[in-house]
């Protein structure tokens, strides 16, 4: 069974090389399945589908982290490189944008600011 954290330290090529590796052994075993092999090799089909699954994963992993090291620097990020979220979040102000305020609203609050506290003489 190939672990992810091995995987991890590997070149593509490396990898690209032990999936070839993975997909003709698992070809095999389907041979061995159509043609009445043993036991031991249908059940190994399992563990060999999910090593592919492994190493496809790191594989794009890696690609994903080179495109993003490629765009770090530019003005746009590439769609499939930004945060998922939800499109309502996506779509939401900023906290900048948020608390900007108008000039009529900046005029009000210095003319009447909100802290001072006004003596009420008793009648």
């Amino acid at each position: 069974m190939v672990k992810a954290y091995e995987l991890r330290g590997n070149s593509k090529e490396e990898l690209l090389k032990s999936l070839e590796e993975q997909r003709k052994e698992l070809s095999e075993l389907h041979v061995a399945k159509v043609t009445g092999g043993a036991a031991s090799k249908i059940a190994k089909i399992k563990s060999v589908r999910k090593n592919i699954a492994r190493i496809l994963t790191v594989h794009n992993q890696q690609q994903k982290e080179g495109l993003r090291k490629a765009a770090a620097g530019s003005k746009y990020m590439p769609k499939d490189l930004r945060a998922k979220k939800t499109r309502a979040m996506r779509r939401a102000l900023t906290t900048a944008e948020r608390k900007q305020k108008t000039v009529k609203q900046r005029k009000k609050e210095a003319a009447f600011p909100k802290g001072i506290k006004y003596a009420v003489k008793a009648v």
